[in-house]
């Protein structure tokens, strides 16, 4: 019995019978369509311009056409250009494929068009999946195989992805002769695409014309800088245009056209590059500009090494994190030259003054590292603005202003990072007391004066044993700070009801009992209408913060409403009480040390950055062999990071023995004052009056 080659036998076996067919084919066909018309003038297109003018204006750009490549023909349909990065003539193909097995002209086709794309197929087996090198990435910095082929059975289709996640190429083709395309890109751009070749001599380009240097020449760009840096002219019948080289190595890389309309285009399926790319080789020092005019003009304030971008700035800076290297499309000009940044120790961007240009700045100092970009500052022009570019600095104020702005640009803002100078005029108001409450506001009482006082974006500490009076004389002090200097203050008490805390203040500030009974029962009650004016105090003064369901508050919840109440009320104080009361979940890896310093950095936050006095009420852990003293701000229950990190640390404790002294001498201890401009570490004594809660100052005879 004959035995006849498998799929994959066959696959092979056609793809060793390429190379001798192909070298076997040279019949070429000819075709109307592909006939290279010669490199004329052509007339400016109606779109960009309406009327002809004397200007410049611009010309198309030339694309010759490689005269080693010759065009394949068309056959059966199908259509073909040989690959740009070939030395030698692609073979054509003729009606003698007809004559060839179905299978040896489809894998034919199919082997040519995936060649051109990079991608080889010699050693590739069909009907499963084969790992190539991935022409789009080269596998990366490890050089893997991240390209997955498949090619059918039969040789009529492939298709391909790679695997890498910054490059994810992917597409399809297939061997098919209906006369349309059939190459698919399915993913990202191919980036495996030779770049066309140009010269001068292809382009067409002459040196400048009188005209064209008259006008470098009004904007103070001098014929020797324009020498230097190969400035041309591009001619279209009649019309011209200024013609910038953009050159790599010696070699003309790009260029880009200019009119005197401030249009500008460029060659296509070149390589974007910096301008005056050879201008930063082994630099140390470098300058971008947003333009090749502004590139011009510092070097005619003394600087060469200096770089324009091709394209211009965007309207704003993206939102996106900086895409990777192969994705990021917009930028890939600055990719292009990386290996000219290596040496480059601090990076000018004196980019333009607008909106657009501070974005372009922006976007530069994320790619190129914030910390080794300085930026610099145009001078003013006028009242109502600054000048906008180094080209119009150098025109208006001369190379030398322009030199002086460059040698005096200041290090990019970095986030997070400052130096003094930036708060120079902050600390100027703090030295001549312009700020308010450098030296915090009084408590109101006079024994606290020279211990405690309440400075705006600090947390105090309040501790004390049950039933010493804490949450009392947080009530007093709030009452007091209100009645000196106006402040208004978010409650988050969870101990009091709403009624009874209202009862509490209200007391305190008529200094009248609620009731007349009772405790009272020997002391004028207030009245309706004292009660009415309390209400109204009570509801300008402060805001609640409850939870209207069963479950515990988080100090995340607690800290989002008084951030509205500081942003919608104007108010200055905070008060949580007591810590107990919240919710205090955590996952399981984090220990209540580490919760606790977590959530008293939340609330310092806080407290600074809106400039609002937290008072945080914390309970004493269960004292044993508590023999009456007041206790520590270590016994807080918790953490000790209750004491390291509060700015003030207060201990509240009552007298309970009548033979040791007055039951209502309430002794505020004071153990931690961060800020020494404010306070001191120490005690004072204070009177407590049972009826309306009011705190008061004692003699020194009164201590004793």
């Amino acid at each position: 019995m004959l035995r006849l080659p498998s799929h994959n036998q066959r696959f092979h076996l056609l793809l060793r019978n390429l190379s001798s067919f192909a070298s076997k084919t040279t019949i070429f066909m000819t075709s109307k369509h592909f006939l290279p018309s010669p490199l004329l003038p052509q007339t400016l297109s109606p779109k960009h311009f309406s009327t002809p003018s004397k200007r410049l204006l611009p010309s198309l750009s030339s694309k010759p056409i490689p005269k080693n490549h010759s065009f394949s023909l068309r056959t059966n349909g199908f259509y073909s250009l040989p690959s740009p990065s070939d030395s030698s003539p692609s073979p054509a193909y003729s009606q003698d494929l007809e004559d060839q097995p179905s299978d040896t002209r489809s894998l034919q086709i199919l082997n040519h068009k995936l060649k051109q794309l990079g991608i080889d197929i010699t050693k590739s087996v069909a009907g499963r999946e084969n790992r190539l090198m991935c022409p789009s990435c080269n596998g990366g910095e490890s050089g893997e195989l991240s390209l997955s082929l498949f090619i059918s059975l039969d040789g009529y289709s492939a298709s391909w992805l790679c695997f890498r996640a910054k490059c994810g190429w992917k597409g399809y083709t297939k061997a098919a002769a209906d006369g349309k395309p059939s190459i698919e890109n399915l993913g990202q751009v191919n980036k495996f695409k030779v770049k066309r070749q140009i010269t001068v001599e292809s382009l067409e380009l002459e040196p400048l014309c009188n005209q064209l240097t008259a006008y470098f020449a009004e904007r103070m760009i001098s014929s020797k800088t324009l020498k230097r840096n190969a400035i041309m002219q591009k001619r279209s019948g009649d019309e011209i245009a200024i013609a910038f080289t953009y050159w790599r190595k010696g070699e003309l890389v790009n260029c880009k056209y200019r009119d005197i309309a401030k249009r500008f285009w460029q060659e296509k399926d070149t390589e974007k590059i910096l301008y005056g790319l050879d201008d930063i080789a082994d630099a140390s020092d470098i300058i971008i500009v947003e333009g090749e005019m502004d590139k011009l003009a510092m070097e005619e304030a003394g600087f060469c090494n200096c770089v324009s971008v091709p394209d211009g700035a965007p309207p704003s800076v993206s939102e996106k994190e900086v895409p990777a290297e192969e994705q990021d499309t917009k930028y890939q000009y600055l990719w292009n030259c990386k290996e000219y940044f290596k040496k480059a120790s601090r990076i000018i961007l004196a980019t333009d003054g607008d909106l657009p240009g501070q974005a372009l700045a922006e976007e530069l100092a994320r790619r190129l590292g914030r910390e080794r970009c300085w930026r610099v500052k145009w001078p003013k022009k006028n009242d109502l603005g600054h000048f906008k570019d180094a080209n119009e600095v150098l025109m208006y104020l001369g190379p030398s202003v322009l030199k002086d702005i460059i040698d005096n640009a200041e290090l990019y803002p970095i986030s997070g990072l400052f130096n003094f100078s930036s708060f120079f005029d902050e600390i100027d108001q703090y030295y001549h007391r312009t700020l308010g409450y450098e030296f915090g506001v009084s408590t109101g009482w006079r024994a606290l004066d020279n211990l405690y006082n309440v400075v705006p974006g600090e947390l105090t500490i309040v501790t004390g044993v049950p039933n010493s009076g804490k949450s009392e004389w947080i009530d007093a002090l709030l009452c007091n700070l209100n009645e000196g200097v106006g402040w208004k203050f978010a409650l988050c008490s969870m101990e009091n009801k709403v009624r009874d805390h209202a009862r509490k203040l209200l007391e305190k500030s008529i200094k009248k009992p609620f009731f007349g009974v009772g405790y009272g029962s020997n002391v004028e009650r207030m009245s309706v209408e004292e009660l009415e004016k309390g209400k109204k105090w009570l509801n300008d003064t402060f805001q609640l913060i409850r939870c209207e369901n069963d479950s515990l508050p988080s100090i995340q919840w607690v800290l989002e409403l008084a951030r509205a109440a500081v942003l919608r009320h104007g108010v200055q104080g905070l008060v949580i009480d007591p810590y107990n009361e919240l919710d205090h979940q955590r996952p399981v890896s984090q220990t209540e040390t580490e919760y606790v310093s977590q959530m008293l950095t939340k609330i310092k936050r806080f407290a600074q950055h809106h400039s609002c006095h937290v008072w945080f009420v914390a309970h004493p852990r269960q004292l044993h062999h508590w023999i009456g003293a007041p206790p520590n701000l270590y016994d807080i229950s918790g953490s000790a990071h209750f004491i390291n990190k509060c700015d003030n640390g207060i201990v509240i404790h009552r007298n309970r023995d009548p033979e040791a002294g007055p039951v209502d001498l309430v002794q505020v201890c004071v153990r931690k004052v961060r800020n020494k401009v404010v306070g001191n570490i120490g005690d004072a004594f204070l009177s407590y009056d049972r009826v309306t809660g009011v705190y008061n100052d004692i003699d020194e005879s009164q201590k004793k």
